[in-house]
């Protein structure tokens, strides 16, 4: 106890000692002792509740801490799992919105070879159905040339009758005759020639058509 006490006042201020009472007067020790002891325990007491109540300060002041600390962390948790969300949510919509680029790239480009196999197809078909018609056209102009020649033969093909003609008019009817041939001659020589150039022009045509289908 009284080690407790001298560590006690080593915190608290100097005392002054009781002033003795002069003459024959005797001293209450008894009491000054005492006294003494309530003065202790009143100061012991008084610094006691005074520890505790900032022992009590400094808990509270502690789970105060101890609760923004958490409250903070929770806090900061929450921000972090909104941003990974958030985050997810972006990767998400960009992978869609690519896979969706390129499904309308894919259908683009379905589209304009559909489309390339389409005109390619009907010019196929008109092409075809034009050369058809030109075969059929053709044959069948070949058939009609053909009745044609035969009846500007029969016409042309007369009869010669020269068993009644002397040598003069024998030379003479040679003489038309040949002149006759020549002018057939001169004719089939510009027939040949007007054929040509409709083989070359139906050649040039060809090679048009045929660039046309490649592009």
């Amino acid at each position: 106890m009284e080690s407790s006490l001298m560590f006690f006042r080593s915190f608290m201020p100097n005392v002054a000692p009781p002033k003795l009472p002069e003459g024959d007067g005797k001293v209450d020790f008894d009491d000054l002792h005492r006294k003494r002891q309530e003065k202790d325990m009143a100061e012991l007491t008084s610094l006691i509740e005074s520890h505790f109540v900032q022992r009590k300060k400094d808990e509270d002041e502690l789970i105060s801490l101890v609760n923004r600390i958490e409250k903070r962390r929770t806090e900061r948790a929450e921000q972090q799992r909104i941003r990974a969300e958030q985050e997810k949510e972006r990767q998400a919509r960009l992978a869609e919105e690519k896979e969706r680029r390129e499904q309308d790239e894919q259908r683009r480009k379905h589209d304009d070879d559909a489309k390339k196999k389409k005109a390619l197809t009907t010019m196929t078909h008109t092409y075809g159905g034009i050369q058809q018609k030109q075969e059929g056209k053709k044959g069948a102009k070949k058939q009609t040339e053909r009745e044609k020649k035969k009846k500007i033969l029969a016409d042309r093909r007369k009869a010669l009758i020269i068993d009644h003609l002397n040598e003069d008019k024998l030379k003479e009817k040679a003489n038309e005759l040949w002149q006759w041939m020549m002018e057939l001659e001169a004719e089939k020589f510009d027939l040949s020639e007007k054929l040509k150039k409709q083989k070359y022009d139906m050649n040039v045509l060809q090679t048009r058509i045929n660039e046309q289908q490649k592009l």
